[in-house]
């Protein structure tokens, strides 16, 4: 028997134990047709939040679905080892031991990263038990583990013989934190307040200045040269001379190239080919150096001279005024420009020049493009205007820098040899390694990531789970990685495995706070999930996340909503404490369908409507269309009609017909459980096996199917609700009790009365005390209804012995009234003392008053001829 009240933190732990222990998330059943969603793994730096939840349960929703749908259903778990960001813990950890990674070295390193690892994928497990899903995790994997260390090897020395990896000096994006490169998509650029410093530069042939502006006066020791556009007639005189750098003095020299706009500035422009990725281009062009004069640390180098060892910034502001001192400083300019900021540190990005491993995308987005055009070999996303984005990031791709200068990682398997320079990059170590120096860097972490569905399935072996569950199904994920994540999904397994990695991407969008913010730390607005889970339980969570938002749109957290979720859950759960009692000691032999009353076959064709739509829509990955139905039919159909219903039934001296009301209650709530399963496993588990049941877990129980029944006369039913309706509305609107009863006409819609069989008629006045009759009565009130109108006798709707005690205490509140603005009136202080206005409002008053007071009398006559 049901607990009087849902009490989720004592049940979900032991129901989740329950599950595992008994594997009814472990894949493996060959009879069965395969399905696979592999879950984006999260990083192993510390709690999940609301936005993996949101990921998860949705992820979790397919999956159950498609398991009580009969298909052999793989979710499997896994975790990535995140470079940058735990690589930034573990530092921060080892810092407050008062030591760094270069006290202890690499391997020692290595060793603390993986103690976090292991501590930190325990924390993760907990969430995702607690959170219900129903991951396989016999199969669970890491992205550093030696499965997927292989898959990245082979997938590294693959494109690298191919020529698709290749290194080269290029400006790149610098993490002055991290010390490590940086991908453009991990680059975040903000609206930032800064200055325009316009400088002179003299020339020196013929001793006249030339003004040239930059936002990175620090960046000067690094000028190679000064560049106009040829056809700028302003400087036609001065080409092929030379100007001051006012940082350093040097000579530098001036070139032309139609790159420069006439229009910008003054139309000169300086050129630093060590620290911009357009004036590395110019440098190359043109065969200049491209000196380096800041540190990885964001010092300053020896170039600069004096301010050697000074941060960027510091440098700055010292060289600007110094030049300044010396006269060279025109003017400086206040700006808002875009800045990139490093995704993982939040520090300002440096354009610096570094040797690195690139990948040639070009030839692999290519391909990924080529196949998007046949519908059976794309990928299909969800919405379908999310496509659009991912082939227009494709088309206009940049070769993506893939070293990062870090310990934590997958160390990139290239060998130098330490006498001839010779470069090794196969499968195996070299066999002489002593002789050999392999690259220090690690592969960026999103490299690993992109041979997530298929190197944890086993590739590249071609194992068993490789070959039954690639490509997988379905990828559930956020807008904001399409170009981190997805795309880079789609080209390695085009390129490595010849195939699509998934066949649909359902996107979400991002959770927000109620006012529509980003959530954040500096906001102080970000909502911890574990702390949602204990005051109202995952099931809450899980449905308010999935319910709330349609695919591909941002989601507004609100705590309102989440606790109407935890209403709906108390709502299902009293309505099978109901359901629990009256079917008594009933098994799922005794069910019995074949004397159903109209009422019962309205509620089961509702509930066969509401499967068909449920289907639809969950293959659809609309859920929240699907929630919608499920509350509106489960809140208003079931729970507020039909066992409404079924209490007037179920008083039958006909036991065929109590019966068959029992049995539709107890299918109809099966049923219901089972819809609900997938958003709702805890409480959907605790009720169902509280009920008569066939499978000895809901998780595996069969999906709901459409029974075959004889259709209702659905008028009749939605003319009792609507009469039921109308009454409930004329009892407030007229301040009526609910026990006082009174009659009730009905008339269809061409004002003919309606009678009804005794049957209806009972079961109204018990639902409502009112009684059916063809007595016309007089002082009517007509209410529409959904196939005619209801008329009451208004004089019935009156408990007059009230309304006499009401009317009283009013008459003798406005006798008091009067009385008083009489006395006022009759004072001659105030008449003197008090303004006109005044004087006026109370005659108002006192108007106002008597009025109120003759109708009162009037009203009180007609009571006591009443009663």
């Amino acid at each position: 028997m049901l607990e009087n009240k849902y009490d989720h933190i004592k049940v979900e732990e032991k129901i989740y134990e329950d599950w595992l222990e008994k594997g009814y998330f472990t894949a493996g059943d060959l009879s069965k047709k395969p399905y696979c969603v592999v879950i984006p793994p999260p990083n192993v730096t510390g709690k999940l939040h609301l936005g993996h939840s949101w990921d998860n349960t949705l992820q979790d929703i397919i999956t159950r679905y498609k398991r009580m749908c009969g298909f052999d259903t793989l979710y499997l778990a896994g975790m990535d080892h995140a470079g940058i960001a735990t690589q930034a813990k573990v530092d921060e950890r080892l810092k407050l031991q008062g030591i760094s990674r270069y006290d202890i070295g690499r391997e020692k390193f290595l060793e603390q990263a993986w103690n976090w690892k292991e501590e930190y994928a325990g924390h993760i497990r907990k969430q995702w038990a607690s959170m219900g899903l129903g991951l396989d995790y016999s199969r669970e994997r890491f992205t550093l583990d030696e499965g997927l260390s292989k898959a990245v090897r082979k997938s590294f020395v693959t494109l690298y013989k191919e020529g698709l990896i290749y290194q080269g000096e290029r400006i790149i994006n610098w993490d002055p934190q991290a010390l490590t490169a940086l991908s453009n998509i991990e680059v975040i650029y903000k609206s930032t307040k800064s200055s325009m410093y316009h400088f002179y530069y003299e020339v020196v042939e013929t001793g006249q200045k030339i003004a040239i502006a930059t936002t990175r006066p620090e960046t000067m020791f690094g000028d190679v040269c000064v560049v106009v556009h040829p056809d700028d007639e302003r400087y036609k005189d001065i080409v092929g001379l030379h100007v001051i750098n006012p940082a350093n003095k040097e000579h530098l020299p001036i070139i032309t190239d139609s790159y420069i706009d006439m229009e910008f500035g003054t139309g000169v422009m300086k050129c630093t080919p060590a620290h911009d990725p357009n004036d590395f281009i110019i440098g190359e062009k043109y065969g200049f150096e491209k000196p380096v004069c800041i540190n990885p640390d964001a010092s300053m180098n020896e170039l600069a001279g004096e301010y050697i060892g000074l941060d960027r910034y510091v440098c700055r502001e010292k060289l600007v005024e110094r030049i300044k001192g010396e006269g060279n400083l025109a003017f400086i300019e206040d700006i808002e420009h875009n800045v990139g900021y490093s995704e993982r540190t939040d520090v300002i990005v440096e354009p610096y020049l570094s040797k690195q491993w690139f990948v040639n995308m070009k030839p692999l987005a290519d391909e990924v493009l080529k196949y998007q055009q046949f519908e059976e070999k794309k990928i299909n996303f969800y919405p379908e205007r999310f496509e659009k984005t991912f082939i227009q990031w494709l088309e206009n791709i940049e070769d993506w820098c893939i070293s990062r200068q870090l310990w934590w990682g997958h160390r990139i398997p290239v060998w130098y040899h330490k006498e001839t320079g010779e470069v090794y990059c196969e499968m195996e170590d070299p066999k002489d390694k002593e002789n050999y120096i392999q690259d220090e860097d690690v592969l960026d972490t999103w490299f690993s990531s992109a041979l997530w569905p298929f190197s944890t399935l086993g590739w590249p072996e071609n194992s068993e789970d490789f070959k039954r569950f690639y490509p997988t199904d379905c990828l559930v994920t956020g807008y904001d990685i399409i170009f981190f994540w997805v795309a880079r999904m789609a080209f390695q397994a085009r390129y490595l495995t010849s195939n699509r990695p998934f066949r649909d991407v359902l996107i979400h969008g991002l959770i927000r706070d109620e006012q529509g913010r980003k959530m954040s730390k500096s906001l102080g607005n970000g909502v911890d999930p574990e702390d949602v889970k204990i005051k109202y339980g995952s099931d809450a969570l899980r449905f308010f996340l999935t319910t709330n938002s349609t695919p591909g749109a941002d989601l507004r957290y609100s705590d309102t909503k989440v606790e109407a979720s935890w209403n709906f859950i108390n709502k299902i759960w009293n309505a099978s404490k109901f359901v629990q009692m009256n079917i008594e000691n009933m098994s799922l032999e005794d069910v019995d369908l074949s004397n159903l009353n109209n009422i019962d076959k309205w509620i089961l064709d509702k509930l066969n409507k509401t499967i068909i739509s449920v289907n639809k829509n969950m293959d659809k990955y609309e859920f929240a269309q699907v929630g919608n139905e499920l509350y509106n039919f489960i809140w208003n159909d079931y729970c507020n009609w039909y066992i409404e219903f079924s209490k007037s039934t179920l008083n039958s001296e006909d036991e065929k017909v109590v019966k068959a009301t029992k049995s539709t209650l107890l299918v109809a709530l099966i049923d219901i459980l089972k819809l609900l399963h997938p958003f709702m496993p805890f409480v959907t588990e605790r009720i169902y096996l509280s009920l008569p049941h066939k499978s000895e877990s809901i998780c595996i129980a069969h999906w709901p199917k459409v029974r075959e029944i004889t259709l209702p006369n659905i008028e009749e039913v939605e003319t009792i609700i609507s009469i039921v309706t109308a009454v409930r509305t004329l009892r407030v609107d007229y301040d009526v009790k609910p026990s006082l009863e009174f009659d009730i006409t009905i008339y269809d819609n061409n004002d003919k009365l309606l009678s009804v069989d005794i049957e209806i008629a009972n079961m109204l006045y018990k639902l409502c005390k009112v009684n059916w009759t063809n007595s016309k009565g007089n002082d009517l009130v007509i209410r529409p209804l959904e196939n005619g109108k209801l008329a009451v006798d208004t004089s019935q709707m009156i408990d007059y012995e009230a309304e006499k005690e009401r009317l009283e205490k009013e008459k003798a509140r406005l006798e008091n009234e009067i009385n008083r603005s009489n006395k006022m009136l009759s004072n001659e202080n105030f008449l003197l003392k008090a303004s006109k206005e005044k004087v006026q409002i109370e005659k108002d008053k006192l108007i106002n008053y008597t009025s109120q007071y003759e109708i009162i009398v009037k009203q009180l006559k007609e009571v006591y001829t009443r009663l």
